[in-house]
């Protein structure tokens, strides 16, 4: 078995080969590799005794799966009305300007950052808001937005 396969491996020897545990089978696969791989995930069906389109099915309907690689920082911004009326393209822009990110690109290069633009982020007394790794940030600007971001890379250059 090439070693790329080893965490999966163990990881469905955790939950005995159950089928029927999916769901958190895929999420601790997730935090193994950081997103769930086209061949990982065929893999688990075939170990599982289930067709891949049951897994792919699972893992492209719940939103917290990813199918393609993340970032180590995920950056969400919410575009929900609240925010949306109190300017989170705005913020949305300047991420994607200070991330350098490409139309349809989420995910720097270097996949340190993903941005993740949300319909709703449950702090709308709080808009425009941004999430960074977990932190709610509220009533934020664009120049806020780029702070947040140059507060990450200070964090990650020591």
């Amino acid at each position: 078995m090439p070693d790329r396969f080893k965490p999966a491996a163990q990881i469905l020897k955790d939950y005995n080969y159950d089928s029927a545990k999916l769901i958190p089978i895929l999420q601790k696969v997730q935090d193994a590799y950081h997103f769930l791989p086209e061949d990982i995930m065929r893999f688990i069906a075939n170990e599982l005794k289930i067709s891949p389109a049951k897994v792919f099915g699972v893992a492209t309907f719940f939103a917290h799966f990813a199918i393609t690689p993340k970032g180590k920082h995920i950056v969400r911004v919410c575009n929900g009305t609240a925010c949306h009326v109190k300017g989170s393209a705005g913020i949305i822009e300047a991420v994607k300007k200070k991330l350098k990110l490409k139309d349809g690109q989420e995910t720097t290069e270097d996949l340190l950052f993903t941005l993740e633009c949300v319909s709703c982020l449950g702090a709308c007394g709080l808009a425009p808001v941004m999430v960074v790794d977990d932190i709610v940030h509220g009533q934020v600007t664009p120049a806020k937005a780029e702070e947040l971001i140059d507060e990450v890379l200070k964090a990650e250059a020591k």
